[in-house]
């Protein structure tokens, strides 16, 4: 049965980035990483940390001052993937403060993305309340595309993309921190992988044409703590997953999906042994 995509509520602003975390979000909270305050005064934390297996994330609480929570994950080697690129994850974060301590963490790994309910008490000061916590948030997600008039007014210009400053993933220790990889196989096959951290297998699809092929995906299932869904698309132009002289309808166009990254392989057509 054939999907049905409804496009009327995603905004599309030619030139201009939603979030310079990700250049194919659209729409929803920006950035690697979210903090903020619950009201019953534990600290909700949000890392994206794409690619990572739900039960391959590691954390821990410092011991010594019970301030910060350190967190890792690796990355799953892939087919089409190099080793060099496998990445791995490394982090921290907590209270910024010297009246509270952290007494509990509860931490759970979806879909490529981290969230913890991090809990806490008061060790002094306690008829201050206290909104400390750190880091306030991983990556400026939010600068736009834009360039500057003879009058000094901002003028969005569709065609200067490459003007625009987007972000590495800051929590990126080893591998790969680009949102989108695209590497060529010895057996011709394209290989494309994009991150969109929080979106299910399920929602997320691929639209091909004779020119490019477009990706769409969606995180359905907001948590109760986040400010909204989050909304990926973009487009893979032919030029760059297509052998030299073969329509790009002609390949074989095959994609899957795991732990917050869309993997996209076009295989060529086999050779045609009278030619």
């Amino acid at each position: 049965m054939a999907s049905i995509l409804d496009m009327s509520r995603i905004p599309f602003i030619p030139g201009v980035l939603h979030a310079t975390n990700n250049p194919y979000q659209r729409y929803g909270p920006k950035g690697f990483m979210e903090t903020k305050v619950l009201p019953n005064d534990s600290l909700y934390v949000r890392v994206d940390l794409p690619g990572v297996p739900d039960d391959a994330i590691r954390y821990r609480v410092d011991a010594v001052r019970q301030k910060l929570v350190f967190f890792s994950g690796e990355e799953t080697l892939r087919d089409g993937i190099k080793v060099e690129h496998v990445r791995e994850y490394s982090g921290s974060a907590g209270l910024g403060c010297d009246c509270c301590e952290i007494t509990g963490v509860d931490a759970k790994m979806k879909d490529g993305v981290l969230r913890m309910i991090v809990s806490r008490v008061k060790v002094k000061d306690h008829d201050n309340k206290c909104t400390h916590f750190v880091p306030p948030n991983a990556g400026k997600s939010g600068r736009y595309d834009y360039r500057l008039a003879s009058d000094g007014r901002h003028i969005y210009d569709v065609n200067s993309f490459n003007m625009v400053e987007v972000e590495d993933h800051p929590l990126v220790v080893k591998g790969r921190k680009d949102v989108l990889l695209r590497q060529r196989t010895s057996d011709g096959c394209f290989h494309v992988s994009v991150d969109m951290p929080g979106v299910c297998s399920d929602d997320m699809f691929i639209l091909p044409n004779e020119n490019e092929i477009k990706f769409y995906g969606e995180n359905k299932e907001v948590h109760e703590h986040d400010e909204s869904c989050r909304i990926f698309m973009g487009a893979i132009p032919k030029g760059t997953c297509c052998s030299r002289g073969i329509p790009l309808l002609n390949h074989d166009i095959a994609w899957d999906a795991e732990f917050g990254v869309l993997k996209v392989r076009v295989s060529p057509p086999p050779r045609n042994n009278n030619e």
